[in-house]
Formats: C-alpha cells, structure tokens, sequence
C-alpha cells in the first residue's frame, strides 16, 4: 500500500477504536513514519478464519485488539441472532495472556448489546473447561481467548458450537461471511447495564467441580490412585498460563501431591521464564526436568497457556529427565486405554480411535489389534470434535483421539483437546505401570516390540508478512506443478491431494478420492511405508512437513532407531531443497 493508502486506513481505525493502549500504540508507529510496520498492520485485515482470530497484539486492522474483537464478536452475533432469533447464549474463557481478560469483556459485553446472555469465567480458564461449559450451559456457542502455545506478542479468540466443538461447516463459512458483513460496530452497553438486565452471568466454581468429577469417571484404577498415589512424584509445570488450579487440584484429589514449578506457577502473559510456552519444546520444560531430576520424580507434566496441549518428561536410564514426543505419549495412552479397558472387560462395543491425517500411524496399529476402528481426519482437533458428534447417532463409541501436536482427548463430555484430564490420566498410567515394575521408557519398548518400530519429525519453515505468504503459496504450487517422484530414498506410491479431494498414483494417474473437507494438503504415502505431508499452518506464517518412518516388527531395537534416523535425514534434505 502507498503512503495515502496507508494514513487513510490508519486514521478511520483511529476513529473506531475505543481502548487507549491500541490507539497510543498506532500512533507511536505514525509518529516514527515507519512504513513498513504500517504496511504489515493495514495490508489486509487480520482474518477471521475457521477457527476465529489469532495475531500480534496492537492497533492497526492486522493486529488483534479491541476493535478486532467487538467486530468478530458482532458477526458472531449476528449470525447467532440469525440462528437462534432472541434465545442465544454464549460462554466465554480467557487465558493468562496479555489483554485476554480485556478481550474476553469486550467479546462478552459485545454480545450482551446485541440481546444475546452471555456467561463468563470471572477468571482465567482452561479452553477444555470451555468446551465442557458449552454442553453444561445448553450455549449456543462458546468463545475462549487464547493463542494457545505462540508467543507473547500473539493472542487469539475461538468459536465453539453448541456441541462445544470448534465451529465447523456449515457454521464456520456461515460465521466468517457474517463478520466480513460487518461494516459498524455498535457502542457496547456497559458491564452494569448487562449484569442488571440479566445478559451477563458470571460463573465460576458451579462449572469447576462438574469439570472434575467428569474426569474422575474416566480413572481405571481408581483404587490403586486412594492407595499409593502418594507414593508417586510428580513435577507440574503450568508455564504461566491456566493448568494450575484444575491440574493441581485434580491430581491432590485423586491421592497425588504434585510439586509445581515455582517460578512458572503464577499466570503471566509474558512468560518470562520461556521463549515459548510450549510443551513441545525442550527448551520449555527446562525447569520442570531440572526440579524433576532434583526430587527424583518418577513423571514431570507441563501444560501450554490455556491448558489444552500436554507434554511430559520421564526418567531415562541416565536418571536424566527424557522428553516424550506428541506421537509417543498418544501411543502410550492409546496402549494404556485399550489394555485397562480390556483387562476390566468393559470395551465398549463398535469402538473407536481417531487420529488426524499426520499423526503416526502407530496408533492405528494399536487400536486395530484391540478390535477398534480407526478415523483418519484432517490437522485441527475441531474435526475431532467434528466426528464425536456423529458418534452420537451412529452407535460408535469413542475410546481415544488426539493428534501429534501434544494434544489429547479420552472423555466426550469435552470436544477439544484437553490437558488437564490428559495429565492426570498419565499419572494415573505411570503409577499403574511402576506397580508392575516398569516406567513409561519400558512400555513404550514394549509397544515397539508388539507393533514395529516407529519414528516421526516435523520441519517447519516460517515466512513472515505479505512475501512470506506468497512463498508459502509457491512452495505448494511447486509440489503439485512437479510432483517429486520420490522423497528421501523411497519412490513415491500415493500423492494425496486434499486440495481437491484426489489420490494419485506414483506416475501422476488418479487413483481414488479422498471423503475428507478440502484442506491445502499434500500427502506423499512412500513405497517403504514412510508417510511425508506439507502443510501450509492455518494459524501461523508457517508451512509445516511431517515425516513418519517405520521399520518392519522383530529388528533390534538400535538397529531400527539407525534404520529411522537415516530416513528422516534424507527426507529433511529433500524438504530443503524443495524450500529452496
């Protein structure tokens, strides 16, 4: 955009913002005459995709601010209006993160302006609580202000359904039409108005303790947790976001103290203690894996700001605290569901797993030997929020889903990814197995052992602002111009293209459609079993490549780790070279 371009933009979003700290933010970059910051806030509108906003705090369209939110929250609106006429109502969380709480009001009284009853968390909460409120509350929708695991700088906001499931067609394009629709928001009656007239309720502990005892139903061992959790040392970081009441609170009421992390304990938006607060990176569960080494802890638990993601730490055979991968703890869950449920003689009839399109295929594996069927569905927990409402009237009944990003779900009263009853239930897992004298470490050996060797990677390659949204479209416009014949040191058997809903074989003929939701992915299925997928992030300016390897049941276990190894190396220089 040209400077006149620019001044006129900045100028009307002055006009309509009403929060001081985004206007005295814009007006610092005018004051600078800084064109290129201006450029990247005022060349598009930060978009309201399909699972709702996410973007670096500040004034400017691009930005997530409080102008941003009031006018999704007033498409929102309009379209609950739509849906609902005078009888809507929406449930609304917050996280730590900076100017959640200001968000999350303005989303709330936004809402309340239109007619619409809204009940809001008066504190920071979970985003599983949210979804479980949603069902509890009979909502027409929920909203939770977060932007999970990116860093400080970012916040985001999420719409949920009435099934507390992120919003999903025909919701989701139905929503995104109605904000662009939005050409004047309208002033916001005060938070005084609302809670005298009845539309604003706020709602707190009533919600909590359902919460809980909604996950104690999913224990297998209940009497083993009464009689010896205490005899398990756990380390908890929450990372400075929402886990640590429910989670601490949780794991005491079953029988086990955990010790959490004292300089991560209090809710901070700025993390100060991490880059990122993401339970993916080691770098992350640092202090966890440092006081979990100091105390001898048999399990070190960390969960992301609003509480969704899990990641976990265990002891390896060096007393050091070893990390286990996304993929590796929903194969050990799955592992622990599926036997518990068997050992008690209560799987339930036509059960079932599901998993996304790029997350390994070692639970397959695992949920098919116990007789389950397995789903196969695309990036993004909201499809499996998506499929459990199907269940509903299918007769098919859920055992366990989750996708390699740290995320997991064993309970249906919850519709999203959910870290606070992932956590316990992993120390429920710890503690049964090191009553039979082995370690997460040794099941998940046995696992390999019983299924064959698995080994998965991510590369992911970030191209910031209008050029790198273009680059993001040329790598993928390469990919299906020239489609490579073979990734690493395997030919290519199976291209999947869910841009288009088809499959090809290795010479480019088609060869099968793909009964998924069009999504700008790419599948390569290799002749050696490899699985590679190229994805463009739908939340950040990322394009992500995941390889999973796997080698045959029977090989030792150093010789297939080698094996591995080898082939994720050939296949990242390949993703290099096709980044270029």
């Amino acid at each position: 955009m040209n400077p006149d371009e620019l001044k006129v933009k900045a100028e009307e979003y002055l006009s309509l913002e009403r929060h001081p700290y985004f206007l005295e933010d814009l007006k610092k970059v005018i004051e600078k005459n800084d064109q290129n910051e201006l450029n990247d806030r005022f060349y598009t509108d930060l978009g309201f995709g399909t699972g709702g906003l996410r973007g670096v705090i500040g004034g400017g369209y691009n930005r997530m601010n409080a102008y941003t939110v009031r006018k999704a929250t007033q498409g929102l609106a309009d379209y609950i209006t739509e849906q609902k006429g005078g009888s809507g109502s929406v449930a609304i969380a917050y996280d730590s993160r900076n100017f959640s709480e200001t968000f999350a009001k303005e989303a709330a009284l936004t809402l309340c302006t239109n007619g619409i009853k809204v009940y809001l968390f008066s504190s920071l909460r979970p985003t599983p609580e949210l979804s479980f409120a949603v069902r509890e509350l009979g909502a027409t929708a929920g909203i939770v202000v977060t932007a999970s695991h990116n860093p400080p700088e970012y916040n985001g906001y999420k719409v949920y359904w009435d099934d507390g499931g992120q919003i999903v067609p025909p919701h989701d394009s139905a929503i995104i039409k109605k904000v662009r629709e939005v050409s004047k928001v309208p002033e916001s009656i005060s938070e005084k108005d609302s809670l005298e007239k009845g539309l604003l309720v706020y709602i707190d502990s009533e919600i909590d303790d359902k919460f809980i005892s909604m996950i104690k139903k999913y224990f297998l061992y209940p009497e083993l947790l009464k009689e010896k959790g205490k005899e398990l040392k756990v380390v908890y970081t929450p990372l400075h976001g929402t886990g640590t009441m429910l989670v601490e609170r949780t794991l005491s009421e079953i029988g086990i103290e955990a010790v959490t992390v004292p300089e991560q304990r209090e809710p901070d938006g700025n993390f100060p203690t991490v880059d990122y607060p993401n339970p993916e990176e080691a770098s992350a569960m640092k202090l966890a894996c440092e006081l979990g080494e100091k105390i001898g802890a048999d399990l070190v638990l960390g969960t992301d700001p609003d509480a969704d993601r899990l990641g976990i730490a265990v002891p390896g055979p060096n007393g050091k605290m070893q990390l286990i991968t996304g993929n590796q703890l929903g194969s050990l869950l799955s592992e622990y569901r599926f036997s518990g449920l068997k050992e008690k003689g209560a799987v339930p009839s036509n059960p079932v797993l599901i998993k996304t399109i790029v997350t390994t295929e070692l639970q397959a594996r695992i949920a098919s030997a116990y007789g389950a069927k397995v789903y196969n569905v695309l990036t993004g927990f909201k499809y499996i929020g998506e499929k459990l409402r199907e269940f509903e009237s299918t007769g098919e009944n859920y055992v366990f889903g989750g996708e390699e990003s740290y995320g997991y779900l064993t309970e249906t009263e919850v519709r999203d990814k959910d870290a606070v009853s992932s956590a316990v239930l992993t120390a429920e897992m710890a503690l049964v197995y090191r009553e039979k004298g082995m370690s997460l470490l040794d099941l998940l050996d046995e696992i390999y052992s019983k299924y064959g060797y698995f080994e998965e990677t991510m590369v992911s390659k970030t191209y910031k602002g209008q050029q790198g949204v273009e680059k993001i479209k040329s790598i993928m416009n390469g990919l299906r111009e020239n489609p490579p014949a073979k990734i690493g040191d395997s030919a290519v058997a199976v291209i999947k293209d869910y841009q288009n809903s088809t499959e090809y074989d290795g010479t480019g003929k088609e060869c099968g459609k793909i009964d998924l939701p069009v999504s700008n992915v790419l599948q390569y299925i290799l002749a050696d079993d490899t699985i590679v997928t190229a994805r463009p992030s739908g939340t950040e300016p990322k394009i992500k490549f995941y390889a999973s390897v796997c080698t045959e049941k029977g090989i030792e276990k150093a010789d297939a780790i080698k094996i591995a190894g080898n082939k994720i190396d050939a296949i990242k220089a390949d993703i290099e070279t096709i980044c270029g």
